[in-house]
């Protein structure tokens, strides 16, 4: 292409891989190398979206879409284009330079022709970019035009299907908003991506952990919790990123206390299914128009009231689920005989919606259904990458019961040097759209780690016991690296006296508050 010239030869050609390897592109496990499949394509640029999704897209279903829902905020079951003069931080569709997400990756972006073509989008050569932005510029106009959409779905348009956890989910698209807002100008671009991350993995972990907590009590009350009793599942994170042997084993055995009440999900989510279904298809019930979408909260509690038998259906219901329930028994007595036994048990589970649960997760395989959900527990927080709340080590362990030696994964929270970063700049912003700083002690930050997203640093978790000195030990950790990142300053060794300090200045400031 004559607007990337130069690179002809095997030594520009090289150069030319490493640069795309460097600011474009990631191999597949993150492997060096010019010829290792591309896994991920970095939002350098808005020209980024041109390079189409792979063949299967198992990973991202229903994710992307659940952040679209979050930010757009839009009424009615599906995210439509917004309309002109509707006024929003995140326009879908349309007025992309008004959208506060995709504006920083917007220079040099015009648009000709249609806004439905996808060849409308052009770049001003006249408009100066990075070398980072530039390359994925060239990219795309190599490949001439952005991809159709995603196809072979129930729909092509994206479903406005909110997280249960409605506080959570404001607090992500309300962080969002401000961060990007007010340093998304000022923070140098491969620092800005970094810190995008890690607000996504911090809100789509509390998303998921706040939710989880949602779904245990559901199944206990059959109630939703209100909004403001919403808190996420805890945490305890290492501050030492693993320096301290002792921190780092209490982190791994809060992470592993969480796996094993996510653990549980499974049979709760195929007994949602199973209620879904009958609710839907009940004539009288269908007839109460409870909408599920773009909050399910309304009908979960519909849900939880015929599982527990508060609903006037709820005999009928069950009566017609029992009688499946033996038929489903008799067809599975030969292949799998335990979840026939599952089914039928009414004297360990009297609750059929429950015995067919179990029944129909069962033949799935513990570690089918339980790998599934580790991969969602990765993906969400980012695992193991340097804008990530967690990591992971390989480990010996022996089993108690015959001595013999196993490999295992232990997970643990963490403060990476990006997730500081931004949880830092973010919460330094005064309320509201005020320009500046606002003061945040040492102390206040803390506490706003656990209040809002079930960090745990200087307290033990509910349900884990810790020792002072190893609590001490960790505050002092997680004051030592922000001190050494320049976020924390203290006139005194006195808690007051010990406050952060942005290391970029947002928008509209001259100087440090």
């Amino acid at each position: 292409d004559e607007r990337l010239r130069g690179f002809e030869d095997p030594a520009g050609q090289a150069i030319l891989g490493d640069l795309l390897l460097s600011f474009c592109f990631e191999n597949r496990s993150r492997a060096l190398g010019r010829k290792e499949p591309v896994i991920r394509v970095f939002p350098a640029h808005y020209f980024a979206s041109w390079v189409d999704l792979p063949d299967k897209v198992a990973n991202l279903r229903h994710v992307p879409e659940a952040i679209v829902a979050m930010l757009a905020n839009q009424d009615g079951p599906i995210v439509n284009v917004t309309a002109e003069g509707t006024r929003t931080w995140f326009p879908v569709a349309t007025r992309f330079q008004e959208n506060v997400l995709l504006r920083p990756f917007l220079r040099g972006v015009k648009h000709e022709g249609e806004l439905s073509s996808r060849t409308a989008d052009r770049f001003d050569e006249a408009v100066p970019v990075g070398i980072d932005e530039l390359l994925m510029i060239r990219v795309a106009q190599w490949l001439k035009e952005a991809p159709d959409r995603a196809r072979g779905r129930d729909e092509e348009r994206i479903p406005n299907q909110r997280p249960l956890a409605e506080q959570a989910a404001r607090n992500f698209s309300e962080d969002m908003r401000r961060f990007v807002r007010a340093y998304s100008g000022v923070v140098p671009r491969p620092v800005f991506v970094e810190l995008l991350e890690s607000c996504m993995a911090v809100g789509l972990s509390t998303v998921l952990r706040s939710t989880a907590r949602l779904l245990f009590a559901w199944a206990e009350s059959g109630e939703v919790l209100p909004r403001s009793q919403e808190t996420p599942l805890p945490l305890f994170v290492d501050c030492s990123n693993g320096v301290n042997q002792r921190l780092r084993a209490s982190a791994e055995d809060s992470f592993d206390e969480f796996l094993r009440q996510v653990g549980t999900l499974p049979p709760i989510f195929s007994a949602l299914r199973i209620l879904d279904f009958a609710v839907r298809t009940d004539p009288r019930l269908r007839q109460l128009h409870v909408e599920s979408a773009p909050s399910a909260r309304d009908w979960v509690r519909l849900l939880g009231d015929v599982l527990h038998g508060r609903h006037e259906r709820a005999p009928a219901i069950h009566d017609d689920l029992a009688r499946k329930a033996e038929q489903l028994a008799q067809e599975l007595e030969a292949e799998y005989p335990q979840a026939a036994r599952i089914l039928r048990g009414e004297e360990t589970q009297p609750n059929v919606v429950w015995r067919l649960a179990e029944a129909l997760v069962f033949p799935l395989g513990r570690k089918n259904t339980s790998d599934n959900l580790m991969h969602f527990i990765d993906g969400a927080f980012c695992l193991g990458r340097t804008s990530g709340l967690a990591v992971k080590r390989r480990t010996l362990r022996t089993v108690p019961e015959t001595g013999k030696k196993v490999w295992v994964d232990l997970r643990c929270a963490v403060l990476s040097e990006p997730v500081l970063d931004y949880l830092v700049h973010l919460h330094l912003l005064p309320s509201g759209n005020k320009a500046g700083t606002r003061a945040l002690s040492f102390r206040d930050f803390l506490r706003v780690l656990r209040e809002r997203y079930g960090l745990y640093a200087d307290e033990a978790p509910p349900g884990l016991s810790l020792s002072n000195e190893l609590l001490q030990a960790n505050r002092a950790a997680l004051e030592r690296r922000l001190r050494d990142l320049g976020l924390l300053v203290s006139v005194s060794d006195a808690e007051a006296m010990k406050s952060l300090r942005p290391r970029f200045l947002p928008v509209g400031s001259d100087e440090l508050d």
